[in-house]
């Protein structure tokens, strides 16, 4: 979807929403959580590790990147998880992608203020960011699917 607005001299600009793609990292039927340190709005609430794509970037290219910036590690990147999620009055839209972590590596909390692993039945153990809310739902029955839950 575009969105049109009207420069200066009246004539109307068509602009893409900014893509903003996020890592649904699941191990062992656990689903990894990350709590925002800021800005101070948002602090404490969690989300999924990832962030904006970067113009000419492919949108795993840009979570493989996020995940090495924020969490110092490395995924494989897989299907969809959930329904795009329109954010920012229109002006972006998230696209979450199930992951998993690679030869071992063990996510740290670089830019997070703390890093959980949950199980489907403790989704709603945490307050999650109003982007991310739409995709736990979608992500509960990926979670019981997975190796590893019981």
């Amino acid at each position: 979807m575009r969105t049109e607005r009207a420069n200066d001299g009246g004539q109307v600009e068509r602009r893409d929403p900014k893509v903003i793609v996020g890592a649904a990292i699941i191990r062992d039927g656990r689903v990894l959580a990350c709590a925002r340190s800021a800005p101070p709005e948002v602090a404490g609430m969690w989300e999924f590790p990832g962030g904006k794509v970067e113009p000419g970037e492919a949108e795993v290219d840009a979570l493989v990147r996020e995940c090495v910036e924020e969490l110092a590690v490395r995924v494989e990147i897989g299907d969809r998880v959930g329904r795009d999620v329109r954010m920012a009055h229109g002006r972006s839209v998230l696209k979450v992608y199930a992951a998993r972590l690679l030869d071992g590596d063990e996510p740290q909390a670089l830019e997070h203020e703390a890093l959980r692993w949950l199980t489907a039945d403790e989704l709603n153990s945490v307050t999650w960011l109003p982007a991310d809310a739409p995709i736990v739902a979608a992500l509960r029955p990926v979670l019981l699917r997975s190796p590893g839950c019981s």
